[in-house]
């Protein structure tokens, strides 16, 4: 239910979905194939997600056309990626599309295109519910960060539709914002963001944050905007320091670079543990004045915790996140997958890993996704923007 307003009534529906990876220079008669084939393959299409490398950029409103003709597709949205993601494959700086159908019966989503004049001229909740149109549970969205303020955006959108989920990503490129684009449904328009609106689509999401705490959580009890003063009444970086040496010393030789800022997000909670933390960048830290830099606001009372990114924690939250959904009865009929373009090889040191772990515990499922510059999911309730993150959204 929404706070203040009335309950929607929903009629759940099943969802019926179809993918592909192709990699490959763009070809017109392939991008043509491979729509009719998922079309032939979902029956009627409520909705299209594209996901395409760079260089496609020149030819967007043509693969735009082909998928919304041939596919028979009423929406269409996308944007590019660094790396392009299917069913259990992560293609990094390749060429190609990955591309998915969903047919979700009666439901008709509604792509929403932003920009960041809305954001910059916004006056509240009734604004944002003029420009949605309607209410969702779920919110799909796609932004580029070189012309939109997501992180903005988001704060407001959350205030505005509170219970909602915001899952997505920021578009990237391999030149900057030459060859980033986000595209809706107004072929040969190029909006700073779409969101993308689903009612009674069963969707579970899943974050991973690829972290896991180290040393002591302890209540903030000083701090000024990003600065963190004091923890337990001690200096950040003192409690920082500790945390480190009590790492292991292979795991010393991996946190330099690799140490970040967890702020609980349910600060009641008895027991915090991985999961209960939003993760934030370390910007810089002052032994002089004792003072760690965070990218956040912590507040005085609330709990914080350092946390370590390696491999193999980012494998070990993924594969716990991801355990709880193999053991249902009910299986997904897809997924999406937005990676951070810092993990993949960068990280595990192999390909596929995250596509490729979401196939070992929901099946090989269709599935698309693309290799973010800026992850968006929930974490505790509340939609965030993220960095180094999995975000993942499972429809059934």
């Amino acid at each position: 239910m929404l706070t203040g307003r009335p309950a929607l009534r929903i009629l759940r529906t099943m969802a019926v979905a179809a993918s592909r990876l192709v990699l490959k220079k763009f070809d017109e008669g392939q991008v043509r194939a491979v729509a009719e084939e998922l079309r032939e393959e979902v029956g009627s299409p409520s909705l299209a997600l594209a996901f395409v490398s760079p260089g496609y950029v020149a030819r967007l409103e043509e693969f735009q056309e082909i998928v919304t003709v041939h596919g028979h597709v009423p929406q269409l949205a996308g944007c590019t990626g660094s790396g392009i993601i299917g069913t259990g494959c992560e293609a990094e700086m390749a060429e190609g599309f990955s591309l998915i159908f969903l047919s979700l019966g009666a439901h008709r989503p509604r792509i929403v295109p932003l920009d960041q004049s809305q954001v910059e001229t916004s006056q509240g909740d009734a604004f944002w519910r003029e420009v949605a149109g309607e209410e969702a549970e779920t919110w799909l969205t796609l932004a580029n960060p070189y012309s939109f303020d997501t992180d903005t955006w988001l704060q407001e959108w959350n205030r505005t539709f509170p219970g909602s989920i915001c899952l997505g990503g920021l578009a990237s490129g391999h030149r900057g914002n030459e060859d980033v684009a986000v595209f809706g449904p107004d072929i040969g328009k190029q909006p700073g963001a779409v969101t993308i609106g689903l009612r009674g689509v069963p969707f579970e999401t899943v974050v991973s944050q690829g972290c896991r705490p180290i040393g002591e959580a302890l209540s903030v009890t000083s701090a000024d905007e990003q600065l963190l003063l004091e923890l337990g009444s001690r200096p950040a970086y003192e409690v920082l320091e500790q945390a480190f040496e009590t790492l292991a010393d292979a795991d010393k030789q991996r946190a330099r670079g690799n140490l970040f800022a967890g702020l609980a997000v349910d600060e009641y909670k008895e027991s915090l543990k991985r999961g209960d933390f939003l993760v934030r960048n370390i910007l810089g830290a002052d032994p002089a004045t004792g003072a760690v830099v965070v990218a956040a606001r912590p507040r005085p009372g609330q709990t914080v915790q350092y946390q370590l990114r390696d491999a193999a924690s980012a494998h070990e939250e993924m594969a716990s996140l991801l355990r709880a959904f193999s053991e249902k009865a009910e299986k997904p009929a897809a997924s999406l997958l937005f990676c951070c373009n810092g993990r993949g090889k960068n990280l595990f040191g192999a390909p596929h890993h995250d596509a490729a772990t979401l196939a070992d515990f929901v099946g090989p499922i269709p599935s698309a996704g693309f290799f973010c510059n800026g992850e968006i999911g929930p974490v505790g309730g509340t939609n965030f923007l993220h960095g180094y993150t999995a975000s993942i959204g499972l429809i059934y």
